[in-house]
């Protein structure tokens, strides 16, 4: 019995994001060693390193025993819910996909893992990002942006995860307030307004809760707070989750606990 990793992500035009993950990728073996092989893949955009050119990786590698790791923030990606799919970890979809089921290898088992969400290690970084952010914690207060989406069920993954996610950081960095917002509906000027009313004359310290920067940190979100009207009442600096050790100590862990199970 020989066990697989393989870490899936959206997938990327731009060569530094796919850099990022590979980065990510490379410190995940560090920590795992050489008795787990470990791939990279994606869902789209990067030409040869497709999901199904990973699983083939990993079975031409040896791999028996295969843990796909979702690399997405939250549940209510429907990317995630379509990957494990098309992986055959569930019989249908709970959206629509362009996707088609995928050949895994025959003789290889493969376990589907989860997305982010409120793991530990996700909040340890939101922690750090908002740290450097802050000045005074008793008079700043939080607002956590996620993507969102407005398909059934998939909004409420993103809405508890934030949730979760924000109580816990604010708690850690001893924050007056918190509120999470998504940008799918669009709530970020309603909610900044809201902390701003709540607690005048604070600052509101925004993060943004993406793997890496890009369109969404750097464009879509500034011009979301710009439209509130209140960019003087909020400090943004745009950072996303990578590069951070924690991410890769989050997929690492997800192989320790796995590997436990099959009693390796």
């Amino acid at each position: 019995m020989k066990p697989g990793l393989l870490v899936i992500s959206h997938g990327s035009r731009d060569a530094g994001w796919v850099s990022l993950v590979d980065e990510t990728i490379e410190t995940v073996r560090a920590r795992t060693g050489s008795a787990l092989a470990v791939e990279a893949a994606f869902l789209e955009l990067v030409e040869g390193r497709l999901i199904q050119d990973g699983l083939d990786r990993l079975a031409a590698e040896g791999a028996t025993h295969v843990l796909a790791v979702p690399l997405f923030v939250s549940s209510g990606s429907t990317h995630a819910d379509e990957i494990g799919w098309a992986l055959g970890a569930y019989a249908r979809p709970r959206t629509e996909t362009e996707l088609e089921r995928l050949s895994v290898p025959e003789g290889m088992a493969l376990t589907y893992g989860r997305p982010m969400d409120d793991a530990p290690e996700l909040i340890g970084i939101v922690a750090e990002r908002l740290r450097d952010m802050s000045v005074e914690p008793s008079r700043e207060s939080l607002l956590l942006v996620g993507h969102g989406s407005e398909e059934a069920g998939f909004r409420q993954a993103w809405d508890e995860g934030l949730a979760a996610v924000a109580g816990k950081a604010a708690e850690l960095g001893g924050y007056a307030g918190y509120e999470t917002a998504l940008l799918l509906p669009n709530e970020v000027p309603e909610k900044l307004k809201k902390l701003t009313v709540e607690r005048p004359g604070g600052r509101v310290l925004v993060m943004a809760l993406f793997l890496s920067e890009g369109y969404f940190t750097k464009e879509v979100v500034p011009r979301r707070l710009a439209s509130s009207g209140l960019g003087d009442d909020c400090v943004y600096a745009g950072s996303a989750l990578m590069p951070h050790g924690n991410v890769a100590a989050w997929i690492a862990r997800q192989a320790a606990e796995w590997t436990e199970t099959l009693g390796l």
